[in-house]
């Protein structure tokens, strides 16, 4: 693991297993320059009115570059994050320091045992965004797991998981079937190239009970304001693009796929 300067002043780049993991700016918490990054943003943003303050939990730390911009975006959020590797955790604490009353929490824990920790009903949102060796866990593969994502959510609270995977999706086929019976109404935003099957690349999943076209509405607004457009898939375009997975069973979960060449 390293951290180095990135392409601004106090802008840093986290580096884990060969890859970059995160994009830090301290100047600018704002800033979410990964693109995939960007539309967790824009999720977040859409959820619920500018300012207002989020109950968010985070199974995957690296930077906390989402942590941070919630917590400049959303004064006085609170926010958990769930980051099993306590060495990484202390060096980002250490080289890229939080700010003062953050709000942000950090349990050095994997995500399945620390959700299970987590009070029912008690997140608005929850963000998976968790990788090893540049593969989404296994343990946060199966139906049980986005069981318990669906427990500590608020009734109208919202999952946004960060998938990896290349076409045919078979991966993220599987995943989605699992998660979509604890948390029926579903959207997708992915990078075009990757929906067209040019390149693997990141899916990101929004989840909930309820309005999932509300959510649909906000994002293709929000990617036609980008400035790198994504695809918006609703209800009926998931269904489509990603359904007719087999959930994951604890029994045979499987981590997201190996990572191409180049990512």
């Amino acid at each position: 693991m390293e951290i180095v300067p990135a392409d601004r002043p106090a802008s840093f780049l986290l580096r884990l297993d060969g890859m970059d993991q995160s994009l830090v700016d301290l100047a600018d918490p704002t800033r979410l320059a990964f693109e995939y990054v960007r539309r967790i943003g824009d999720v977040i943003d859409a959820h619920a009115p500018a300012g207002t303050p989020l109950r968010v939990l985070h199974v995957g730390g690296a930077g906390l570059t989402l942590a941070r911009y919630v917590a400049i975006t959303r004064p006085r959020s609170a926010q958990i994050v769930l980051e099993p590797d306590a060495a990484l955790i202390e060096q980002v604490r250490a080289e890229l320091p939080l700010p003062a009353r953050s709000g942000i929490k950090v349990r050095p824990t994997d995500g399945r045992t620390g959700i299970a920790a987590v009070r029912d009903a008690s997140q608005d949102l929850v963000v998976v965004d968790a990788f090893a060796a540049g593969r989404m866990p296994a343990d946060l593969t199966p139906a049980a797991f986005w069981q318990e994502v669906a427990r500590v959510l608020a009734p109208d609270g919202r999952l946004i998981a960060n998938l990896v995977d290349d076409a045919p999706f078979r991966h993220a086929r599987r995943v989605i079937a699992g998660l979509r019976q604890h948390l029926p109404e579903l959207v997708v935003t992915a990078e075009p190239a990757t929906l067209r099957g040019r390149r693997q690349g990141n899916l990101v999943v929004v989840a909930g009970r309820a309005a999932g076209a509300e959510i649909a509405t906000a994002l293709t607004a929000a990617a036609a304001r980008s400035g790198a457009p994504y695809r918006v898939l609703d209800a009926r375009g998931v269904s489509d693009t990603l359904g007719g997975g087999t959930p994951f069973g604890d029994q045979d979960a499987q981590p997201g796929p190996e990572p191409a060449r180049g990512r």
